[in-house]
């Protein structure tokens, strides 16, 4: 079952991530999460070239469609709910891509601290 309502991490109304490519646990274009999303799919992020290539290593290959699923595969450029958990690993590793903070639910606080998504955010007061 999804919340509702859906928070993001600044505490207001969740905003939608992306509708084309259509992403989300749900796949509603927003980074809504349930107690059988394992994985928190929760930060809302803008694909780049480097953190897919560097998820295609980790043996999770974002870029290549994959018809049979109704995944287009993503580009740079694109919006899509990560992993809370990869996503501090990408920022481990200095790979971590772009993310909207208000896309972002609030769940991703319970892997990652504000204070690290904030260094990512491309809408908060004095983004990058």
């Amino acid at each position: 079952m999804r919340p509702d309502p859906s928070q993001n991490v600044l505490g207001t109304t969740l905003e939608t991530c992306s509708m084309h490519p259509r992403t989300g646990f749900f796949r509603d274009g927003a980074c809504n999460t349930c107690a059988q999303d394992a994985g928190s799919h929760t930060v809302c992020a803008v694909m780049t070239d480097e953190f897919l290539a560097y998820s295609k290593y980790l043996g999770n290959d974002l870029s290549t469609p994959r018809p049979e699923f109704g995944f287009p595969g993503l580009n740079a450029g694109d919006q899509w709910c990560l992993c809370a958990a990869r996503f501090l690993q990408a920022h481990h590793e200095g790979v971590a891509p772009l993310i909207h903070l208000g896309a972002t639910h609030a769940r991703a606080l319970d892997v990652l601290p504000l204070e690290i998504l904030k260094l990512y955010a491309i809408d908060a007061p004095g983004a990058v």
